[in-house]
């Protein structure tokens, strides 16, 4: 290659720079998760009656606890600023958008460490929603918080991806991104109740591939306890979120040095654009909302999601009175899902570069879905069958979001993308938002007198999210085949 080609080539045609950038976003993200899957695990403990639990419960009811993990989108549905956030992307800016959205997941997380560590008097009324422990509250304000700074950095950061790698690997480089977060979410399966424990997780016969598995995550688990009690850091919820805190700090950190590469990149493509890029217009939206394939893809993200996230804030309990698992190892069995997604959304993305079929993968992971959550219903209570269970979700974690993302760019237009993507993650927010709210009621109304939860209906309303998706993901297929957006066709140019 000449010096004038050399000179005349973007920083993102560099396959080092373009992967560097996108290890640099993936592990914010990765941070991020973690936190926000922080408290999952810890249901047990915060459900447990205060003075239980060697002194560590909190004393919430399944409701409050309900309340509590919608909180993450609250502000995001009820008061637009996810929509917003995606606005100001589109209007001022990669760098920009994400160092303020790091920001607010920061200090959303050190409201809600505050609250989980600390007592306080009295209860609130929440509008439309119930009167809670003024615990749950400030603990819930921080959540919502944070959830808005997630979801700001969540679309940035596919807007990063898809500026750094359109023309390249785009789904593969999205799924890594995916896979890459999905440790901070198995980590904080994993971790976070033996760690507010202070507790030694017991190795298990290596019998297994399965026990191969919970004794590795016991390892590390064991020596965070250990880090942990040697540094004299007291029990309890408190230790846990103050981890995914900490980590959080870095996040911010570690999103600058990417605005230094950011910077070089935009550089470098005005050296060697032929005409200047057109910029983003409000008038432009009415493109976006009149896009039928645009809805079918929001919609779906709503209906798969919902099968998925707010089931994990609920599946260690699960785990623990349908299948007797015990406590300490029952969010490890949860973990396995963002595991299967570690290794597979970058296989399927790297398939759907190559040879296409995106909608074909999300109607196969919708099914898979569904299929787990109707299992989950079934009087069955083998934990063997809940770790199948867990492995094929997370298959279909891999299927889907390794086409669904990369799918957008296909459907709208770079000016718009940030936008897009802000929508879409408004529309998974209703559901992330209410649906734990939905299901905390649920499990309250399905508790028996000896506090063992009946988890038939809860797992139904699941299932039938995973049927809603498959429909939306047919109708999908048919509308690609209407418009020609090339959903089915390969993303690697040749």
């Amino acid at each position: 290659m000449s010096t004038t080609e050399k000179i005349q080539m973007k920083l993102s045609d560099s396959a080092s720079a373009r992967w560097t950038a996108l290890f640099i976003v993936s592990v914010t993200m990765m941070f991020g998760y973690f936190f926000t899957d922080v408290m999952s695990p810890l249901e047990p403990l915060l459900t447990a009656a205060k003075g239980a639990e060697n002194g560590l419960g909190l004393g919430w009811s399944s409701d409050e606890y309900g309340f509590f993990s919608g909180a993450y989108g609250y502000f995001n549905v009820f008061l637009l600023l996810l929509f917003f956030g995606g606005l100001i992307l589109d209007k001022f800016g990669i760098r920009f958008t994400g160092v303020l959205s790091t920001v607010l997941m920061f200090g959303g997380a050190l409201l809600k460490w505050y609250a989980v560590g600390h007592e306080f008097a009295g209860s609130v009324a929440v509008p439309f929603f119930g009167t809670y422990s003024t615990q749950v509250v400030i603990a819930a304000l921080g959540f919502a918080i944070y959830g808005v700074g997630c979801e700001i950095c969540g679309i940035t950061v596919s807007k990063v991806i898809v500026k750094w790698f359109t023309g390249h690997e785009l789904a593969l480089a999205m799924g890594v991104q995916v896979a890459t977060a999905r440790l901070g979410t198995a980590a904080a399966l994993g971790f976070s109740l033996p760690l507010a424990k202070g507790a030694y997780i017991p190795y298990l016969a290596c019998n297994s591939i399965s026990n191969l598995f919970i004794n590795l995550m016991a390892f590390i688990t064991n020596g965070l306890v250990w880090i942990k009690n040697l540094l004299g850091f007291p029990d309890g919820a408190q230790a846990s979120v103050g981890l995914g805190a900490a980590l959080l700090c870095a996040g911010v950190l570690v999103y600058l040095v990417y605005c230094v590469m950011d910077k070089k990149e935009d550089a470098s493509a005005a050296a060697v654009a032929t005409e200047p890029e057109e910029g983003f217009k409000f008038s432009d939206l009415g493109r976006l909302f009149k896009t039928t394939g645009f809805w079918y893809v929001a919609f779906l993200c709503l209906m798969f999601y919902a099968g998925v996230f707010p089931f994990l804030k609920f599946a260690t309990k699960l785990m623990i009175f349908k299948y007797g698992v015990d406590a300490n190892v029952a969010g490890l069995i949860p973990a396995m899902l963002p595991f299967g997604t570690i290794f597979l959304t970058p296989f399927f993305g790297s398939i759907y570069d190559k040879y296409g079929k995106g909608a074909t993968l999300m109607i196969i992971g919708s099914c898979l879905l569904t299929l787990v959550h109707v299992v989950f219903a079934l009087p069955l209570n083998s934990w063997v069958l809940a770790i199948v269970m867990m492995l094929i979700l997370g298959i279909a974690f891999g299927l889907v979001p390794s086409a669904m993302w990369p799918s957008v760019p296909k459907i709208i237009p770079m000016k718009l993308l940030g936008t897009a993507y802000a929508l879409i993650f408004y529309i998974q927010n209703i559901g992330l938002a209410l649906i734990p709210v939905w299901i905390g009621k649920v499990n309250q109304a399905n508790t028996g007198a000896n506090g063992v939860i009946d988890y038939t209906e809860t797992m139904t309303i699941f299932a039938g999210f995973g049927v809603i998706a498959i429909v939306i993901s047919f109708l999908l297929l048919l509308e690609d085949k209407r418009k020609g957006y090339g959903l089915q066709q390969p993303n690697v140019k040749k």
